[in-house]
């Protein structure tokens, strides 16, 4: 939502600058994403006093001028312009200035006279068409004022990011309202003058009603809320004056010609979009709401002609539509320079309708961005009033007759109770009872004591406040959220717990960030094709199916990575992959997948410079195996998490694609480690995918239509961290070097070490693996270095030789390892 700031000022008096109310709005009430210098080309330009003038020796019609541009030292410069006087203060461009029409001004000599600047006439500054003479300001400012600064010249244009919930901030009324509540400042609609045009009460029936000679009907009241019009007769269409047009400017808007215009304006002052139709251009003098006929056509105003769908609102006249209803008027009755006689609709249409016709249409404006999201049904009158008014008053003519009002049936008003100890509950803090009300008395809300509750009227443009918590939320914006306490207090935790797949993904999650692996989050649509699940209205036609794994998202980041020569990539994602189902809406998985090539460590300066150490400190499948254990194992702590070798799964499969392992969880395969084939250049390392599953989303109904939603819960049992001090005593550690045969698997080896070492052993860690000249067939050496330590004292030498000597026994009797001696 574009908003003005002088537009505003008008409805407000308010003293604070652009920045400052950019602060309070978004404190208080929606983001505002920039505010727009409108006249930036300006801001070099200065007040300067013309302190002495002369006529030019070698011109008739020059001047030599000293001029003070509050430098410090006064300039010499050269004016032809006839109303150059000494005293007067005019906008001065110094030299190196650049003017609005793109003319630098340079120091130069005119006619044997120095000139360093020019003092500038309105036309110069883009500022109007004068040019007879210099602009005299009459404004009590020193020398070297900024322009901007002296003259309310320089609008800004504050662009709100404005929620679905709240439609009452698509107008200028709407924000205003809001500034004049927070400043605590009053408002009123701005004054225009001479709109004094008397516009009779409106004739008001279900479904028909004449508005002078035009007989208006509406054909079914489930297209339209409320549908009023007016007749305007003998006006005449042209230019808008400089006020409106700059009004309209400051949005973004731009200037059609008058009539138009006026209805523009009230959109935007109002939030309730109108249009103007030629009524020498309706057929029969009739105007007919109705359904769209399967196939009629129309040429919009944007002169696209387009076919209609019998789901959409027309505006019709005895034969044909003229404007598709909320969205755009028709080419065949707009306003032109020939109009003499109006219709002027004012209307509330069915949300739903209007959202369905834009999308049909792929067409956008601002009366369907508007009429989507909910238009105010009580501010109609007030906008026909005001638009008829405008018309007449910049296009002349005359009101013909009385407006119609018809399909209006005013809804109940929302009365909701507000207890001061629910907002102090919720709030966590305690505000008076009048100052309560006075907040919500402030936006709009109709408040009334009872007894120590307030009963608090909605007005009907905040159609989104629906329940006390609603209005708590009011109040606890306009207090401002920086006004709260900061400490800790104590709280009452929710009755509600986490979803298990919320929490088993955070768990996941911190596993995955504490290994070193960044979280990314791609859009999860591929190329797809056959078994994909197809989308019926894709982003993209290259990428219309939903993925059967995240592995494939994953991989094209890795691709991405990989083309902009970085090839040590570490990323996980969790997310939910699809698989279509015949007759029923598909599968739909949250699984976890990780891919890491590279790498395990970032660069360091310490590291050799060898081949060998960047072949040892790659990831390979080995590392990928264990990535997959740490993450079963912090996905489901409770259960017994395997790895099985997996067969290839045909004959043509190569040696580097297809699964590793099988991630068995209970024994029920849940993931699968794999190379991940990628378009990759020679470069590049292999990469290894890791993808395990969550847990299945339910995509059945939680409840019956209309009836509250309730899932089986139950609370997960609370991990509790015990803390443990920093250790204060020395380590103790030693390697061990094994021959491990083939069909014995190094878990085993480390299963038996961490059992036989007790609770002194603080950390395992295989370090090595060596396969050939001095080892056994059949067998392998891995090293492990092992870490003891002992929290109160220091460990003796007989203690950790003890624990050598009963290691290296246990591995002899069940394994079949023994220490390597050579």
């Amino acid at each position: 939502m574009n908003v003005s700031y002088e537009w505003l000022r008008a409805f407000v008096p308010f003293d604070e600058s652009a920045v400052r109310l950019r602060e309070l709005i978004t404190a208080h009430t929606a983001t505002v994403d920039e505010l727009v210098a409108l006249r930036e080309d300006l801001a070099s330009i200065v007040i300067a006093r013309v302190v002495e003038e002369a006529a030019h020796p070698n011109s008739d019609h020059l001047h030599v001028t000293k001029v003070d541009a509050g430098t410090g030292t006064l300039l010499d410069v050269v004016c032809g312009a006839p109303n150059v006087t000494a005293g007067k203060l005019y906008p001065f461009a110094m030299t190196g200035t650049v003017l609005p029409g793109g003319l630098k001004i340079q120091k130069r000599k005119i006619r044997g006279a120095i000139s360093d600047g020019m003092l500038c006439s309105a036309r110069e500054l883009a500022l109007g068409e004068e040019q007879d003479g210099i602009m005299e300001l009459s404004v009590d400012v020193a020398p070297g004022t900024p322009f901007l600064s002296a003259l309310p010249i320089g609008d800004v244009r504050l662009v709100i990011d404005v929620g679905a919930n709240r439609p009452d901030l698509l107008s200028h009324l709407g924000v205003a309202r809001e500034v004049a509540a927070i400043t605590k400042k009053p408002f009123a609609l701005p004054a225009i003058d001479g709109l004094n045009a008397v516009v009779p009460p409106a004739v008001t029936d279900e479904k028909t009603a004449k508005a002078g000679s035009v007989e208006v009907r509406v054909e079914d009241t489930d297209l339209v809320r409320r549908f009023m019009g007016v007749v305007i007769r003998g006006a005449t269409i042209g230019p808008s004056p400089a006020w409106l047009v700059s009004r309209l400017e400051s949005i973004g808007s731009r200037s059609i010609n008058n009539v138009v215009d006026a209805s523009n304006y009230v959109l935007h002052e109002l939030g309730q979009p109108t249009h103007a139709f030629d009524l020498a251009k309706l057929e029969g003098s009739r105007v007919v709401v109705r359904r769209a006929r399967a196939g009629e056509r129309i040429t919009t105003l944007d002169g696209t002609e387009r076919t209609l769908r019998d789901n959409m609102i027309v505006i019709a006249d005895a034969v044909r539509p003229q404007a598709v209803a909320g969205v755009m008027g028709g080419r065949d009755s707009e306003v032109t320079e020939f109009t003499t006689d109006i219709f002027l609709e004012v209307a509330n249409f069915n949300p739903v309708r209007i959202r369905d016709a834009r999308r049909a249409l792929g067409l956008s404006s601002d009366a369907s961005y508007r009429y989507e999201r909910g238009v105010d049904l009580e501010i109609g009158p007030r906008a026909l009033e005001r638009v008829a008014q405008l018309i007449v008053l910049l296009a002349g003519g005359a009101i013909d007759g009385a407006p119609i009002d018809l399909a209006y049936d005013r809804p109940p008003a929302t009365t909701v109770t507000l207890r001061p100890r629910r907002v102090a509950t919720l709030l966590g803090e305690t505000l008076g009872t009048d100052e309560i009300a006075s907040f919500v008395a402030s936006i709009g809300f109709d408040v009334d004591r009872a007894n120590d509750d307030l009963r608090v009227t909605v007005p009907s443009w905040r159609g989104d406040v629906t329940s006390e918590v609603d209005l708590i939320e009011e109040v606890a914006r306009l207090h401002g959220y920086d006004s709260f306490p900061v400490e800790i207090r104590p709280f009452r935790p929710g009755t509600t717990g986490d979803d298990p797949q919320w929490i088993t993904s955070k768990a996941v999650r911190e596993a995955l960030v504490g290994a070193g692996l960044l979280e990314a989050r791609p859009m999860p649509f591929v190329a797809g094709g056959e078994g994909f699940v197809h989308l019926s209205n894709p982003l993209s036609e290259n990428e219309a199916y939903l993925r059967r794994e995240i592995l494939d998202s994953l991989a094209r980041r890795a691709e991405y990575n990989l083309a902009r020569m970085q090839g040590n990539v570490r990323l996980f994602e969790i997310g939910s992959i699809w698989i279509p189902r015949d007759g029923a809406l598909p599968h739909e998985e949250l699984r976890v997948a990780a891919l890491v090539m590279g790498r395990r460590q970032p660069p360091h300066f310490t590291d050799p410079k060898s081949p060998d150490f960047e072949a040892w400190i790659a990831y390979d499948q080995w590392d990928a195996k264990a990535l997959a254990q740490s993450t079963a194992e912090a996905a489901y702590p409770a259960a017994r998490v395997t790895l099985r070798a997996a067969e290839s799964k045909s004959e043509s499969e190569s040696a580097s694609e297809g699964t590793l392992w099988d991630v068995l969880v209970d024994d029920v395969v849940t993931g699968s480690v794999r190379r991940v084939a990628l378009d990759a250049p020679v470069w590049a390392a292999t990469a290894y995918g890791v993808e395990l599953s969550l847990g299945v989303l339910d995509s059945s109904q939680v409840a019956p239509p209309g009836e509250p939603a309730h899932r089986p819960f139950e609370r997960p049992v609370p991990s509790v961290s015990r803390f443990v001090a920093v250790p204060s005593t020395p380590a103790s550690e030693f390697d061990l070097a094994l021959l491990v045969p083939d069909g014995v698997r190094g878990e085993q080896v480390e299963e038996v070490v961490r059992r036989v070492s007790g609770k002194l052993l603080e950390r395992v860690e295989l370090f090595d693996r060596y396969v050939g000249q001095g080892v056994e067939p059949g067998h392998r050496s891995l090293a492990w270095r092992l870490t003891f330590r002992h929290a109160e004292r220091t460990l003796r030498d007989r203690e950790i030789e003890a624990r050598r000597t009963d290691i290296l026994k246990a591995l002899a009797d069940e394994l079949n390892v023994r220490q390597r001696s050579n």
